[in-house]
């Protein structure tokens, strides 16, 4: 593999990241997540704080898949870091499900008139137990 070849594909790499991203972060921001989790918490005046934290959110994640580094953070911080993951994976698929209007025409077709609080507990209860089990028994999901 000659230079310039090495070169092209770092290139093109490089391009495909970009656009990668700008497609995620104009997706998050359709969605209207950092918004809403503003005016939910009253905190707009930190909306900056929240995009600047996904923002480096992703490229944290996305170094951790491309170098090979360990930090020695402990079992408490992997902990805490996990349940933000987890909080902002919610809040994309509830966000999603909201502007697809997923619930209300869910709600009709049930014809569910009251419990919804439960309804809405149950799901996100359902995906605990199945996050739990997928990562705390080794090989539970192995086909």
């Amino acid at each position: 593999m000659n230079f310039i070849h090495c070169i092209i594909l770092i290139c093109i790499g490089f391009s495909s990241g970009i656009i990668i991203s700008g497609a995620v972060f104009a997706f998050i921001s359709t969605l209207g997540i950092v918004q809403r989790l503003a005016k939910k918490t009253a905190t707009e005046e930190f909306a900056n704080v929240y995009e600047e934290a996904i923002i480096f959110g992703g490229i944290f994640g996305t170094s951790t898949g491309l170098f090979n580094y360990y930090l020695p953070v402990g079992n408490f911080l992997v902990a805490i870091l996990s349940f933000c993951i987890g909080i902002f994976y919610g809040c994309l698929a509830m966000s999603l499900a909201e502007v697809l209007n997923v619930i209300p025409i869910l709600i009709r077709r049930g014809s569910v008139e009251s419990g919804l609080s439960i309804f809405i507990f149950a799901i996100a209860f359902g995906k605990l137990v199945g996050s739990l089990l997928y990562f705390c028994i080794p090989g539970f999901y192995h086909f």
